[in-house]
């Protein structure tokens, strides 16, 4: 870790309740787990264009994207997602304290990391979403051809076929997506949303 002992936060002028009124919503991080193929980015897509027809300023945080710049010197060892996912965290809560709904599309494997990224967002404002989609069906999906790669053992260490996922515990909402369509999906997280005056 680097060392901190010199350096000061500096607080702006513009706080985050400030930002929040000026926008007219709460600004929750909707954090997005599950398998690969099980609809992550595909949800939070069709989501992010539900917000903003709404008025709602957000933005979206997806695993491959964010791979390809901040963390593009990441591999998928158990440290590298570990660290992989602390970065996610504390991108999560600029953008919480910038007053935006931000969305993230990480598989986040390991509950202890998706529990520690709880713990550095405002209470009240982590919101763990899990896409929930059986192995079979997302292998069926295979939408980037990485399950078949991984079972021909070209990739190693792939989350559900080599390696762990944690399913959520007590997640504050699951989207089931082999039995609803997207906009199914879309509909319920906008419900809960609402119901907690997060719009």
């Amino acid at each position: 870790m680097t060392e901190t002992k010199n350096i000061v936060w500096h607080d702006s002028v513009i706080t985050k309740q400030d930002r929040i009124k000026q926008n007219n919503h709460q600004s929750p991080v909707l954090w997005f787990t599950g398998l690969s193929g099980s609809g992550k980015s595909t949800l939070t897509v069709a989501l992010e264009k539900a917000l903003h027809e709404r008025g709602v300023r957000s933005y979206r945080l997806d695993g491959d994207n964010i791979r390809h710049g901040l963390n593009a010197n990441l591999g998928f060892t158990p440290n590298d997602r570990k660290e992989n996912i602390r970065r996610i965290g504390e991108v999560s809560k600029l953008l919480n304290d910038a007053g935006l709904f931000t969305l993230t599309a990480f598989i986040s494997p390991y509950r202890e990391d998706r529990d520690n990224v709880r713990q550095i967002i405002p209470d009240g404002e982590f919101i763990e979403v899990y896409v929930k989609c059986s192995l079979e069906s997302c292998e069926a999906r295979d939408p980037k051809g990485l399950y078949q790669k991984a079972r021909s053992g070209e990739i190693k260490g792939f989350t559900g076929i080599d390696a762990p996922y944690e399913k959520p515990i007590a997640p504050e909402l699951v989207i089931d997506t082999e039995s609803k369509s997207v906009e199914e999906a879309v509909a319920e997280v906008l419900e809960y949303l609402k119901i907690r005056n997060y719009l």
